[in-house]
């Protein structure tokens, strides 16, 4: 596998929900019926823990990493059953974990896709658990909220080396 999506969920936003190149993971496999009757299946190639992930270091080329982004969500909510839901107590520590779970497996020189709902917390408070900064990323900030980063892990963690205005940056 060459991609990871290590809380894939329904795959809602994947065009290819079976492609073969991604592995699909989450912690959860379930199948609900939503209140409009749609059917929801969480049904991910691997059942796994995004804070604890059981692959060697740098082995995924791409990262897209879209963790639950509720706190607050009632057990029989349909956003829960969706999205999943974070421990409101733990919330800050197990994102933190799971970034750098899913930074760790990915390989150097590769991509790391981040996106978040900031319905109940704010992207703000969020990134100052992360070990990395965005290169850049997509807001919508009007009504959905929803956020898409993009981190880059350099090829050379140790030293980069830019050149800015004609003068060496380490």
């Amino acid at each position: 596998m060459q991609v990871l999506d290590p809380c894939c969920g329904g795959k809602m936003f994947w065009f290819d929900k079976e492609n073969p190149n991604v592995l699909f993971g989450d912690c959860r496999e379930e199948r609900y019926v939503l209140c409009d009757g749609r059917t929801l299946n969480v049904a991910p190639d691997q059942v796994l823990d995004f804070r604890a992930l059981p692959f060697d270091p740098g082995v995924f080329n791409l990262v897209c990493f879209d963790p639950p982004h509720l706190k607050s969500a009632g057990p029989e909510s349909w956003m829960r059953k969706k999205f999943g839901c974070l421990d409101p107590e733990t919330w800050r520590s197990d994102l933190k974990t799971g970034f750098e779970e899913c930074w760790r497996v990915l390989a150097p020189g590769g991509t790391l896709i981040f996106k978040w709902n900031e319905t109940q917390i704010k992207i703000s408070e969020l990134l100052e658990c992360f070990p990395a900064r965005p290169l850049f990323g997509h807001t919508t900030t009007q009504n959905l909220k929803t956020h898409w980063m993009v981190f880059y892990k350099p090829a050379n963690e140790a030293k980069i080396q830019t050149k800015k205005n004609g003068v060496q940056h380490a």
